[in-house]
Parts: C-alpha cells; structure tokens; sequence
C-alpha cells in the first residue's frame, strides 16, 4: 500500500501533539522540590511520586520520531516518483521552512531533554553532604517551553511539507511541459540563435 502525502501530515501532526500533551504533563507533575531529611552529616532529599522525567523521555521520543517522518515526508517519492533533492532546495520558501523545522526541532529536543535527565540526576542521587540543601527539582518552565516549541517543531515540518508539494508539482508540470514539446516538434530556440536565423 502507498503511503500518501495526506497520511504523512496526519501522522507528524498526531506524533508532534502526542510529545506537546505529555510535555506539558511532565511540566505540570513536576514537584517545587523534595522534602530534606535531616541524617548524620548528610541530608537525604525525599520526593514525592514523580513521573516528571518519564514523561519528559517519552515527549522526547514522539518529537524525535514527528521529527524523523517530517523530515522523510518531504522527500518521499510519492506515487513511485521520486524527485532529485536538489530540485527542493532551488526554492527558496521550502529551504528556510526546511532550516526553521530542523532549528526549532533541535532547540525542542534540548529543552526536553535537560530537565529530563536534571530530574533523573536529583531522583537518583538524593543524599547530599551539604546540609544546607533545599532538595531542588529541575529547573521550572522548561519542559513546558519544550513541550510548545514540540507543537511548533510539527506545525514547520507541516508547511514545508506543504512547500514540498508545490515544487513537486512544478517539477513535473515541467517535465511534462518540456516532453509534449519535444514531441509536437516545437523546440525551445535560445536566444541568442534566434537573432542568427
């Protein structure tokens, strides 16, 4: 079965909300800050339940993975027919989206995963020889920004796949124009050869 251009953009949609829901999740589940128990010259931090940094790598995957068929939605050879790459980045509308979707996909992926594995480090290594520790969680905010910016990463990845259709059309109402042509006999003369005949 061939996977059409509709299906594509259905599915880095699904896969990019699925990564903003659950970063925003993880931003909301995230606990202020533990609660320090007193020891013999150490402080061990209790946390509540925290899922926080479960999420935070689950919204990390669906982005990498809204990410992975954005980017292969834009040069899949629809219908059998492929396009030469370089044919997409003659233009240049689908160049910047290309360069804004993979930018801002980046810049999601870091605000993910920085307070995913900040949250894992403070969960995982919670006895501290600083009595004056105040037990810290990851930093607030953003998982959240993280989660908007996953919307953002999905919405550029859908307009360049939208930019992509337009030059695969032009490319082949060319071919097509160029082929009909050539066999009416009707040859492009240049220019300069013209003013020779």
């Amino acid at each position: 079965m061939a996977v059409t251009m509709r299906q594509m953009a259905l599915l880095v949609s699904t896969l990019g909300v699925i990564s903003f829901i659950l970063g925003v999740v993880a931003e909301n589940k995230k606990p202020a800050s533990g609660t320090p128990i007193t020891g013999k010259g150490v402080v061990i931090c209790k946390y509540p339940s925290d899922i926080t940094a479960v999420l935070g790598f689950l919204s990390t995957a669906f982005l990498l993975a809204s990410s992975f068929v954005g980017h292969t939605s834009l040069f899949y050879g629809y219908k059998g027919k492929p396009v030469p790459r370089s044919v997409f980045y003659k233009s240049t509308s689908f160049s910047v989206f290309y360069s804004v979707a993979l930018g801002t996909s980046g810049l999601a992926l870091a605000l993910l995963l920085w307070p995913s594995f900040t949250e894992q480090f403070h969960l995982s290594r919670n006895v501290h020889r600083n009595l004056d520790t105040q037990c810290p969680t990851a930093k607030t905010g953003l998982l959240g920004g993280g989660a908007f910016v996953s919307l953002d990463a999905a919405l550029f990845w859908l307009v360049a796949l939208m930019l992509a259709d337009n030059t695969r059309e032009d490319y082949f109402e060319e071919l097509e124009g160029g082929s009909k042509g050539d066999a009416d006999g009707d040859y492009d003369i240049p220019a300069h050869l013209k003013a020779t005949a």
